[in-house]
C-alpha cells in the first residue's frame, strides 16, 4: 500500500492509499489544500483540525452545489430528450401519412377558348391599324 506525503494548509500529512488510486488522492488533497489556502489567506494561522474542518466544509459545499446543478442539467436533459421524441414521433407520423395536395388541372377547353379571343384581339388589332 503506497504512502503519500500531501500538503494541506502549510501542513505535510502521511497518507496511505490502495495501489492505482495514488492520483485520487493527489486531485482530493489538492482540493482541500486550495481551500485551506483561502482560509490561511482571510484569516491567517488556525489550529489543524479546525483548518482541516473548514477545509473540508468548503469543499463539500462546491460538491453539493455541483450535485444540485448537476440534476438540474439532467432534468433539463430529459425534458429536451422528450421533446426529440415526441418531434420524432410527429415527424414519423408525417412520412407515415404525407398530406395530399390537389393541383387543379385546366381542362383543354379552356385553352381552346383562350386561343380564339387571342386570335380575335390580334384580328382586331389588324383592322384597327389597317383603318388608321
Amino acid at each position: 500500500m503506497p504512502e503519500l506525503k500531501i500538503t494541506i494548509g502549510e501542513r505535510d500529512f502521511a497518507v496511505a492509499c490502495a495501489q492505482g488510486e495514488e492520483h485520487f488522492l493527489q486531485a482530493a488533497s489538492a482540493l482541500l489544500d486550495a481551500e485551506a489556502a483561502v482560509l490561511l489567506g482571510q484569516i491567517g494561522r488556525m489550529p489543524e483540525t479546525r483548518m482541516l474542518l473548514m477545509a473540508g466544509l468548503m469543499v463539500a459545499d462546491k460538491a453539493a452545489g455541483t450535485g444540485d446543478r448537476l440534476r438540474r442539467l439532467q432534468a433539463e436533459l430529459e425534458a429536451a430528450q422528450g421533446q426529440i421524441a415526441a418531434l420524432e414521433a410527429a415527424l414519423a407520423e408525417a412520412r407515415a401519412h404525407p398530406v395530399e395536395v390537389e393541383v387543379p388541372v385546366v381542362p383543354h377547353e379552356v385553352f381552346d377558348t383562350l386561343a380564339e379571343i387571342a386570335a380575335r384581339a390580334e384580328a382586331m388589332a389588324d383592322a384597327i391599324e389597317e383603318n388608321a
